[in-house]
């Protein structure tokens, strides 16, 4: 046998030994655990014995987030199949009432648990998974649209840059992820123009999330002073990249200096109060605050990090590549799950399915982090859409939840691991080339008139 298919073997018998000898999935256990079920059960609204309960409407609601066919009528035709396999009577395959039933499903319930299975992953991660004995949080925002709708578009504007008609409401999505489970933690919604609107405003309102001990890491949109002030305040520390205006202005040369550009700087309260404070919190902030800046890896850094010796300029610069995992996450959320386009019609409905969307995103992480809490590797090593494939035919296939079938779920979800490629560049370019159809330039209802009265256009060369 070859030398790399011998190990492999080895491997994977060494996973099929520790997960056999395995009692306890205490990741797995948080989805069938009585804590989990008492959750949800504190929860459930006020409800009528239906066709469609709370229960089975967020499980098939979840089932849509995770399937390649994400249509209502999908989930009424699996949900009808499931119910004459099991024996039970026919039921219509109609969809209104399943949506109905969505409509009656609260946003807050899937919200809680959403970040209740986030925050519970984050509170059983094993210290091995931490940065320095440290969780570290990563924030970020992304945007995703909305179907074209007068409810939609009122309360998410979409870009000013379009003329009306030709584009699609958008909203803002700002998420708080741990590094070591990759679980969402929290997140807020907005639209993308108009005040409050903005990545910090939003980060702002969940700082209640973040604990004492933790580590925020983010890009250069977040290193302002009044977010550094927060973080000490809570016990937390910073890590982020200079923002542009203030990088080409630095100067190692004032401050405290700790090594080659490396120093400590006392940064001065601003003396303009930001629109979205108060008098009062601007009042009692604090009037300077000591923040360290070092250059390492082609950037500059901004942390409430300050001992060099504890925290060398190395131990950042690591720290800061794991930044690219919540843009690897949004990434899983957008395009694997595919949250990039949402198909609901009304802003309560579209908020509602961002975190059904999220909650998926968690349960699959949930089965990542027991996978590799049995093969003794870090989550960020399986691969996300890999789970994704075996969960989707885990349930198609009916099977059961015995020790044994979950033990060999968990082999199969470790087998795949993702690639280490540091420093790996690829260009923001498409190869393969859209449809000859040209763009839409016109409102929908103008372009059928011109159809109806000259055709339809040539397609382009």
């Amino acid at each position: 046998m070859h030398p790399s298919r011998q190990a492999f073997a080895h491997q994977q018998k060494r996973v099929r030994g520790r997960a056999a000898n395995s009692d306890s999935y205490s990741f797995f256990n948080l989805l069938t655990g009585p804590e989990f079920f008492d959750q949800v059960e504190a929860l459930l609204p006020q409800h009528r014995e239906r066709l469609f309960p709370p229960t089975e409407t967020l499980s098939m609601f979840l089932a849509q987030a995770l399937g390649a066919d994400r249509s209502c009528q999908n989930a009424v035709n699996d949900s009808a199949i499931r119910r004459v396999v099991g024996g039970l009577p026919e039921c219509s395959t109609n969809t209104g009432a399943y949506c109905q039933s969505r409509q009656r499903l609260p946003t807050e319930m899937v919200s809680t648990l959403t970040g209740y299975a986030g925050q519970m992953m984050a509170q059983r991660t094993p210290q091995a998974w931490h940065w320095q004995g440290r969780p570290v949080r990563l924030v970020d925002g992304a945007t995703v649209t909305l179907p074209d709708t007068l409810a939609n578009q009122q309360a998410f504007p979409q870009p000013g840059s379009q003329r009306p008609g030709l584009g699609f409401p958008q909203c803002r999505v700002v998420g708080i992820i741990c590094l070591g489970s990759g679980a969402v933690l929290n997140a807020a919604m907005g639209p993308c123009k108009g005040k409050g609107s903005d990545e910090q405003s939003l980060l702002r309102s969940m700082l209640d999330t973040i604990e004492s001990g933790d580590v925020l890491l983010g890009d250069a949109f977040y290193a302002s002073y009044f977010l550094l002030c927060a973080l000490q305040d809570l016990g937390a520390d910073g890590v982020f990249e200079q923002q542009g205006s203030r990088r080409r202005s630095t100067d190692f040369r004032c401050g405290q200096r700790l090594g080659p550009r490396d120093h400590l700087l006392e940064l001065q309260k601003p003396r303009i109060k930001p629109d979205w404070m108060t008098q009062d919190q601007y009042d009692q902030s604090p009037e300077s605050v000591t923040i360290r800046e070092l250059h390492t890896g082609g950037r500059i850094l901004v942390t409430t990090l300050l001992c060099p010796k504890r925290t060398p300029k190395f131990m950042l610069k690591a720290l800061y590549k794991d930044r690219w995992h919540v843009e690897l996450d949004l990434r899983n959320i957008k395009t694997t799950l595919g949250m990039e386009t949402l198909s609901c019609k009304s802003p309560s409905m579209a908020v509602k399915e961002i975190w059904v969307y999220l909650l998926a995103y968690n349960l699959v992480r949930l089965l990542m982090a027991q996978s590799a809490l049995i093969a003794d590797i870090l989550p960020r090593q399986i691969s996300f859409k890999h789970t994704v494939q075996l969960w989707t035919a885990w349930r198609q296939s009916g099977a059961g939840g015995s020790d044994q079938e979950l033990a060999s779920l968990f082999v199969l979800i470790a087998q795949q691991r993702v690639g280490n490629r540091p420093g790996r560049i690829e260009p923001r370019a498409v190869k393969r080339r859209p449809k000859p159809f040209p763009l839409l330039t016109k409102s929908r209802q103008a372009a059928r008139e011109e159809v109806r009265k000259n055709g339809h256009p040539k397609k382009l060369k």
